[in-house]
């Protein structure tokens, strides 16, 4: 493990593994870094994965409120430095975060899977509010349900009734990632206000330059699909992928078809030239 700075003064912890070109990870809400091992693992005999816990999480430092993309910038953008990377995977709100840093910072590959993006209305709204007023009512189980359902609403179990749902999340609380996706529900439902509060248009993120691949599960939530045509059409240097029988954390499960692809992309060189940024 290594520390590095931030920017303003606090110390983020990067786990590292590998060698060679360097990749951060930037990961999805509600979890920490553990569930990426996997993936860095299948990387590591290619590449140097960096992986760091986003802040309010593990043993990252506190989140600065009120909730902004700004801080999750600057932090990747030190360990961008730290680690002279310039290759970059965004996972669900992770992907957002980095698809707003690819707009600020030299990044020169950069792969999204399930990147969480809310394009003219795409991602679903609709349960944010209910899932707000159960987690107030200190119902962590009844938010995590609606939650859910909410994002994946192609799943069969979105279409149970709420009560059974809920019970089928309290007891997933008692398991360790269930732990943790509850306790750090508060931070999952931020960034969903986040990410529903910078809606608009593809054309948003025409500025950025890196070379982007958009990838999504065919099992997954169908959104992603019609967002990342949407990107495709409006990032100069996109393309899209679809991954068979994969869902919404296939890239935690580094199975090979999500894994080689991934690889191959950071792999190939690159034809495009850093653009300044300030």
């Amino acid at each position: 493990m290594e520390q590095v700075t931030a920017r303003d003064g606090a110390t983020i912890v990067l786990h590292s593994t590998g060698t060679g070109p360097g990749i951060v990870v930037v990961h999805g809400g509600g979890v920490t870094i553990d569930v990426y091992r996997r993936l860095a693992a299948a990387l590591a005999d290619r590449f140097s994965v960096h992986l760091y816990n986003r802040r309010g999480r593990a043993d990252a430092p506190p989140r600065a409120m009120p909730y902004t993309a700004d801080q999750e910038v600057d932090d990747l953008a030190a360990v961008l430095e730290h680690t002279g990377s310039g290759n970059v995977i965004g996972h669900s709100g992770g992907g957002f975060l980095a698809l707003e840093a690819a707009l600020r910072l030299p990044i020169d590959r950069l792969a999204l899977y399930d990147a969480a993006v809310s394009i003219d209305g795409s991602f679903p709204s609709g349960w944010l509010a209910p899932a707000r007023a159960a987690a107030r009512a200190g119902d962590t189980a009844r938010s995590l349900a609606i939650t859910t359902a909410g994002i994946n609403s192609q799943m069969a179990a979105a279409k149970l009734p709420l009560g059974i749902r809920t019970a089928i999340i309290r007891a997933f609380l008692r398991t360790p990632i269930g732990r943790t996706m509850g306790e750090l529900l508060p931070t999952t439902l931020d960034e969903a206000a986040l990410i529903l509060a910078h809606d608009g248009p593809a054309t948003r993120w025409a500025g950025v330059r890196a070379e982007v691949l958009l990838a999504c599960g065919a099992d997954g939530p169908p959104y992603y699909v019609h967002q990342n045509e949407a990107l495709a059409r409006a990032l100069p240097h996109a393309r899209t992928l679809t991954i068979p029988r994969s869902g919404h954390d296939a890239i935690n499960r580094a199975h090979p078809r999500t894994v080689e692809p991934l690889a191959a992309f950071f792999a190939a060189p690159v034809t495009t030239e850093r653009t300044p940024h300030s």
